[in-house]
């Protein structure tokens, strides 16, 4: 199977999510209620994000949309998604979608796996000759200040491999911080994983969890990459899967078997594949090009990446989120 992303894959996943992003049931909404004046429709409190089952998959299936026209301005999608993208990222749009964060209960809204990926829909938009970045920017900042207030009152990561995940909220949010070259948020961001991560040593990999969709140890590993320098990431690398050349921790090595993909949960596992098979590869491209390990690791990725990628369609419990996640690996870039 191949694993990059070609013509006729990208036009897979675009289809798939052009045919979520607008599904506005069924849908699980994060929204916290204090009177009756507070039940209303996903649309009605998400004009642009309504879609994809939950609020952070429609936004990463834009993510997902952008990207996919950028690389194939020509693809047969790529009118529809323009259009899509004309008709609802609108000044108008993008207010309602800012006011909902004054809400009372929105502080906690999103976070932090929502918030990392609206900032990766920023970053991607900056990368657009159009007017999408300056139109949603509004929201963007509000989700910037947002980290810019939260990071310094997190005196603790959180390692599980779900929504709540703080390495993977990170490493996306570099991604952010750095496109616009927003210093402040990425001086946060490296601070708070030094501060987390520095000291670990002989992960174990107590994983999967039965509904993990990110590997806690990989994507610790994959957000220290983007944190420290080469040589010092090299030496945290060494000590923190000291043992990764007789491919231990075995779990890290063995995709997880997806029982029931009707099961959104269950699901998460194709997600967790997908996830890890994109950490291996950016824990690959630090790796000197001699290092022993590095086959190892490209070939763990590889495995990975043929467990789930038959699978990022055909259910829309996976289907509404899981072309983010093998975008995220197949643009890896293992060689670079």
């Amino acid at each position: 199977m191949t694993h990059t992303l070609d013509a006729a894959t990208a036009s897979r996943f675009a289809a798939a999510a052009l045919g979520h992003v607008t599904r506005e049931y069924p849908n699980k909404m994060d929204h916290v209620l204090f009177g009756p004046e507070d039940v209303q429709g996903p649309r009605a409190l998400h004009p642009i994000f309504f879609g994809s089952f939950d609020w952070h998959s429609c936004v990463h299936g834009w993510w997902t949309l952008f990207t996919l026209v950028r690389l194939y301005p020509g693809m047969p999608e790529a009118a529809a998604i323009r259009a899509l993208a004309d008709e609802l990222f609108t000044p108008e749009n993008v207010a309602v979608e800012t006011a909902y964060l004054d809400r009372p209960g929105s502080r906690g809204f999103e976070r932090p796996y929502g918030w990392a990926w609206l900032l990766m829909l920023a970053a991607e938009l900056e990368r657009h000759e159009s007017a999408y970045a300056d139109t949603l920017r509004p929201l963007s900042q509000a989700f910037a200040r947002r980290f810019r207030g939260f990071l310094p009152l997190a005196s603790y990561p959180v390692r599980v491999g779900t929504h709540y995940n703080t390495a993977f909220a990170l490493r996306l949010t570099l991604d952010y911080a750095e496109q616009v070259g927003d210093d402040g948020v990425a001086v946060l961001c490296r601070d708070r994983a030094r501060l987390w991560h520095s000291g670990d040593r002989d992960c174990q990999a107590w994983e999967p969890s039965q509904d993990e969709f990110l590997s806690p140890a990989l994507m610790e590993a994959a957000l220290m990459r983007r944190t420290l320098a080469p040589d010092v990431f090299a030496g945290w690398f060494n000590v923190f899967l000291p043992q990764l050349s007789e491919r231990q921790p075995a779990t890290l090595f063995q995709p997880a078997r997806v029982s029931d993909r009707s099961d959104g949960k269950i699901a998460h596992l194709d997600g967790l594949n997908l996830s890890r098979a994109w950490c291996w590869r950016e824990i690959a491209s630090a790796l000197p090009a001699d290092d022993p390990r590095r086959p190892i690791v490209l070939e763990a990725a590889a495995v990975h990446l043929d467990a789930a990628l038959p699978h990022v369609t055909g259910d829309y419990m996976g289907e509404h989120w899981l072309a983010s996640f093998a975008l995220l690996a197949l643009l890896a870039e293992p060689d670079r």
